[in-house]
């Protein structure tokens, strides 16, 4: 399987740190123009895109790949399905390490404390 002819659509959301690590690990690998990119950047399109992959998902999620009819809503599973394909390994791409060992950590344990407290109260 080929990466330019499976023609993979990748769905993101504006904002979303899952959605960002994808994007950085297909740019800093070059493999960004490997892929369709669909962004939502406003409710609306969050709605339409939502209204898109609802038919295909138990739970919509960002980041989303279509590979044909196959459906991908991890970060961590799309970014190996890449490396799998022939990507470069993440820890071979220094700008995407530093990013998913810096500021991405950071934000995955506030979300984790704002669910603990979210549970809490």
């Amino acid at each position: 399987m080929s990466l330019i002819s499976e023609n993979p659509v990748l769905f993101v959301k504006h904002g979303c740190p899952f959605c960002l690590k994808v994007r950085l690990y297909l740019l800093e690998a070059g493999l960004i123009d490997t892929v369709t990119l669909r962004e939502s950047r406003s409710p609306e399109e969050e709605d339409a895109m939502k209204a898109e992959l609802s038919p295909h998902l138990a739970e919509v999620s960002y980041p989303t790949l279509r590979l044909g009819d196959t459906y991908m809503t991890e970060s961590d599973d799309i970014i190996a399905h890449f490396v799998k394909e022939g990507g470069p390994a993440p820890a071979q791409l220094p700008t995407f390490q530093a990013y998913v060992d810096g500021p991405f950590k950071q934000l995955l344990a506030l979300y984790k404390e704002n669910a603990e407290l979210k549970q809490g109260a």
